[in-house]
Parts: C-alpha cells; sequence; structure tokens
C-alpha cells in the first residue's frame, strides 16, 4: 500500500475518487461539515495536509492531518479520516503521518471519533458523539 501526501490545491482532480469517503466523514460530524466543506478546507487550508492511501489506481482511504500548537506541546490532529479496507492501510499510514508530525515538531498524534462519554453525562442531557484519542509520537515505529 502507498501512502502519498496529495497537493491541496489538486484535491479537485481526485475528488470524485473520494468524495463517498468524505460523505461518511461528515455523516459523523453531525451537520457540521458536508463532503464539499471538507474538500474546501483542505483546498483553501495550506495547515491541512491531505494523505492518500492507495495501490496503483484504486483509493482505499485518507487522512487530513493539521498539526495544532497548544500552550504546552504541539501535536498533529487527525481531523479526518475515511475509506474502506482499513487493516490494509492503516499501519502504513499511521507511519507515515508520524514521520511527518515528528518532521514538524509535533509531540503526538491525536483525533476525534464517536462512542463512549455517553453513558456518563447521559443524565445531564449530552448525546454521545465523539471520543479523543491520542497516541504519542515515539510509540509508533
Amino acid at each position: 500500500m502507498k501512502i502519498t501526501h496529495f497537493p491541496n490545491q489538486d484535491v479537485d482532480t481526485i475528488y470524485y475518487k473520494i468524495k463517498d469517503y468524505l460523505e461518511g466523514c461528515a455523516k459523523y460530524t453531525y451537520g457540521r461539515f458536508t463532503a464539499q466543506d471538507i474538500k474546501n478546507n483542505i483546498k483553501n487550508n495550506s495547515h491541512q495536509q491531505l494523505w492518500i492511501a492507495h495501490k496503483e489506481d484504486k483509493i482505499y482511504g485518507f487522512v487530513v492531518t493539521q498539526p495544532t500548537q497548544y500552550p504546552q506541546k504541539k501535536v498533529l490532529d487527525m481531523v479526518f479520516t475515511g475509506g474502506i479496507e482499513l487493516e490494509l492501510w492503516k499501519e502504513d499510514m499511521l507511519k507515515t503521518i508520524q514521520g511527518f508530525a515528528k518532521s514538524t515538531g509535533c509531540e503526538v498524534i491525536e483525533s476525534q471519533g464517536r462512542k463512549g462519554w455517553g453513558k456518563v453525562f447521559k443524565e445531564d442531557g449530552f448525546e454521545s458523539r465523539f471520543m479523543f484519542y491520542e497516541l504519542p509520537v515515539e510509540e509508533i515505529v
């Protein structure tokens, strides 16, 4: 599996191949983003990176990353992830973005996702929509 850092300004040329994956991600933003919004953010945000997992002409998935500087540490945020057959490309993707994270001075890779805290906050009226994950950069090599 090959992982390619795809140029932001060229996202229109690949959009039709990843549109279904972007729509899958948009579904779980609960109205915050559409697939078009995600594409436009990639295209217009020089701080984001688009990573494509592919074998020949078939695209298996993608990750959008963005370095984030907190007051005490810099992290690489996995903003969106989508695709099929994750087991075929997850390891290569993580190694690739970990290398990028390290080269840009990030200490960890972080992401948000569904599930988990719903039970804790259910009585307060919160709806469980996301979970926060963090991976120290040094741990995947």
